[in-house]
């Protein structure tokens, strides 16, 4: 069955973000990981596991062989545990060692509970509903809103880069200074930094992308003077290099001034309670 094209921009007709990815763009090549993912979530997670989901480039059919990683979400039924968040990282190192077709797997937990909580609704339940395809049982984009692109959005997804900045510095400091230990951490603050740019302007923007280069240039309508920072974060974020500098570029310079301008333009992030990430 040929699939509805999707308006340019990434919304819907009506004008709310549409759900990226689908079974059918998978190419082919990456089949047999998935297949092999959702088997073996159930048989980690069997009766404890709700739902299970594919997101990032794979689902979306733009994932390159041996350069990109497997990235899935558990939905179980209680809060995870920190057995079951070994056993996922177990996972994620054994389906990465099995096939050389991706580089690297991943698996995000959490509970129903908290996916469809009031909390949630604009940050982990939007990111379930539209950004991730489904692999195992109930789909829980059913028991959640449409979303708009709008300030709300933007801040309740992205408005805590200043709380992640400490952890960051510590991350960098407790690194070894080698380029195999540096180059993960550039990819997935390079990704966190441009997605932020992106969703700064988003409700001006008006759409949405999960592609980076596409974000980096929504960002430099807007924000010319920092452009060439955010373009060279989301080609390290696909093509990352071990550099020192880049990570203190991050933490020094355009991750403090990202933040505040974020505070700004959209506010802060409701809290959290103690112990959710």
């Amino acid at each position: 069955m040929t699939e509805p094209a999707v308006p340019a921009r990434g919304l819907d007709s009506l004008g709310f973000i549409a759900r990226e990815g689908s079974h059918a763009r998978v190419p082919h090549v990456f089949r047999p990981v998935v297949a092999a993912a959702r088997d073996r979530l159930l048989n980690v997670f069997g009766a404890h596991l709700h739902s299970a989901y594919l997101y990032g480039s794979v689902p979306r059919g733009t994932a390159r062989v041996g350069r990109s990683d497997l990235d899935l979400v558990a939905v179980l039924h209680a809060e995870p545990t920190d057995a079951d968040r070994a056993a996922a990282r177990a996972l994620g190192e054994a389906l990465d060692v099995e096939f050389p077709e991706i580089d690297g797997a991943g698996t995000l937990l959490y509970s129903r509970a908290r996916v469809l909580s009031e909390l949630e609704r604009y940050d982990i339940g939007w990111f379930v509903a539209c950004q991730c395809t489904p692999l195992l049982g109930e789909d829980l984009a059913e028991f959640l809103p449409r979303y708009l692109p709008d300030s709300l959005l933007a801040r309740e997804t992205n408005g805590d880069l200043a709380r992640f900045l400490p952890r960051w510095r510590e991350r960098i400091a407790a690194a070894e200074g080698t380029e195999q230990a540096l180059r993960p951490l550039v990819r997935f603050m390079s990704r966190h930094l441009v997605r932020t740019g992106f969703t700064l302007v988003m409700p001006r923007w008006n759409g949405w992308t999960s592609d980076l280069h596409e974000m980096a240039e929504a960002f430099a309508g807007y924000y010319p003077e920092r452009a060439e920072q955010l373009r060279r974060a989301a080609r390290s974020g696909y093509e990352p290099v071990g550099d020192p500098a880049v990570l203190r570029s991050y933490v020094d310079d355009l991750g403090p001034w990202l933040a505040d301008e974020y505070a700004r333009v959209h506010g802060v992030k409701t809290p959290r309670p103690p112990g959710w990430a």
